[in-house]
């Protein structure tokens, strides 16, 4: 196993580690200032996912699911984001030179803006969970820190 594809799987279980912390009825949780709630983020990380296999590598699309609004439970999302992940390790692991299909400027790159984007969304959603009065607890908050043991 590469050291991307490790380190994109302990991202992404430090992902399904939060989601698993949440509540069902707190999916509906949002920010004051609006726009996505929490099970929307966390649509938002897999359908970006799903967009960008759709660019680099579209036979690994085959099975996947696009989450909708109007489908989200906790259960489909975990399912979708680890299928989602699961295909995104494979087009690490079929990188050729290090590069990404549609990506520039390589799968180190690549695997950088993909952490970012979604840990920009996973702090959204603790803020969000924070603002409507249902925080994850400290176990949690800082669990998310701890990729020695994800």
């Amino acid at each position: 196993m590469s050291a991307l594809t490790e380190t994109w799987q302990i991202h992404n279980r430090i992902n399904l580690f939060l989601l698993e912390a949440i509540s069902e009825t707190s999916l509906q949780d949002a920010l004051s200032s609006k726009g996505r709630n929490v099970g929307e983020q966390f649509a938002h990380i897999n359908n970006v996912r799903l967009m960008w296999l759709k660019v680099a590598n579209i036979a690994l699309l085959e099975g996947l699911v696009k989450i909708e609004k109007a489908d989200i439970s906790k259960e489909k999302l975990k399912d979708a984001l680890t299928q989602s992940a699961a295909a995104i390790e494979t087009l690490f692991d079929q990188a050729i030179d290090n590069k990404i299909k549609g990506f520039k400027p390589h799968a180190t790159a690549f695997l950088g803006y993909l952490i970012s984007h979604e840990s920009h969304h996973r702090g959204q959603i603790m803020l969000a969970l924070k603002q409507s009065g249902h925080p994850v607890d400290q176990k949690i908050q800082y669990g998310i820190w701890e990729w020695g043991v994800r």
